[in-house]
């Protein structure tokens, strides 16, 4: 009896978020590190299910990094990153098209399905929604960097991604884009995720890390900050307490919230029903940065 009156009270928990988040987007970028995780993967595509079925929007924005890194190895190919990207060549451009934006997009709107929901793969062969441009880099003299077929989004398809969210179906967009003359370019996840949820105006973007958030020590997870103001942040930053990879993360979690996100989430997307636990619980299991309280 105890445990099923706990089990009950954890649902009216649930119930204050899931009327307040009913019919509001929230963008999930996977990486592609917990791809490797098949029961990880399992737990965080059925957390989406849930999500759907309680009245929320989730859109799906993924990468692929290990899985292409993988392919480009059988094929002969090293792995060569400038400034943090891949460097895309024609050759890497095939792979990364064909594992990324095929394979495992395709595979992620299937386990989807097999999980009861309802999801659209989104890629060049079936209805692509992101739209850009080369990037352009400079290196420390200021001189221009070759990074290959790399993009950035500068216009999202929001009629078709919104569509599909009405119809109950969760849109599976890959870190993928076309320029105006119809080029492919490999982006990077992170700033898809992120153009993807400014042209929404998501309620939430949710960053699924291998770290359980913005931390006070960063070799103890338990020293994890649940709720951050972007000037907090900030002035963890300036002190060093946020240093080192978190910095750009954090950074890019500031400049989204300035585009009418309310909410970023970082959170350990290894841990079972994470996205569950962050969004529909009080406490959270990661770290929110907010505009402001």
């Amino acid at each position: 009896m105890h445990e099923a009156i706990r089990k009950a009270d954890v649902l009216v928990e649930a119930l204050h978020w899931i009327r307040q988040f009913r019919g509001r987007t929230t963008v999930i970028k996977l990486g592609g590190s917990l791809l490797d995780a098949p029961e990880a993967l399992d737990h965080l595509l059925l957390d989406v299910v849930f999500m759907e079925t309680v009245g929320m929007h989730p859109v799906l924005v993924h990468g692929a990094g290990a899985a292409i890194s993988r392919a480009m190895q059988q094929a002969g190919l090293t792995p060569r990153f400038v400034q943090g990207r891949r460097y895309t060549d024609q050759a890497t451009l095939e792979i990364v098209e064909k594992v990324l934006a095929y394979q495992i997009n395709q595979q992620l709107a299937d386990r989807i399905g097999q999980l009861g929901g309802q999801a659209q793969a989104l890629n060049f062969r079936t209805t692509n929604v992101l739209f850009g441009e080369r990037l352009q880099l400079n290196d420390e003299d200021g001189q221009p960097v070759d990074l290959g077929w790399v993009g950035t989004v500068t216009q999202v398809d929001r009629p078709t991604i919104e569509n599909l969210c009405r119809q109950g179906i969760v849109p599976v967009i890959p870190s993928m884009c076309l320029d105006a003359q119809g080029q492919k370019l490999n982006v990077n996840a992170d700033t898809a995720a992120m153009a993807v949820a400014k042209e929404l105006q998501a309620e939430k973007l949710v960053f699924l890390s291998d770290v359980n958030g913005v931390r006070r020590d960063k070799t103890d997870p338990d020293s994890v900050i649940s709720t951050l103001t972007a000037e907090e942040a900030r002035q963890l930053i300036r002190s060093g307490v946020i240093d080192a990879g978190m910095v750009p993360k954090v950074e890019a979690c500031l400049e989204i919230l300035q585009h009418g996100v309310r909410k970023v989430h970082i959170i350990d997307g290894r841990i079972r029903h994470s996205l569950l636990l962050e969004i529909y619980t009080t406490e959270g299991i990661g770290t929110q940065i907010v505009q402001q309280e």
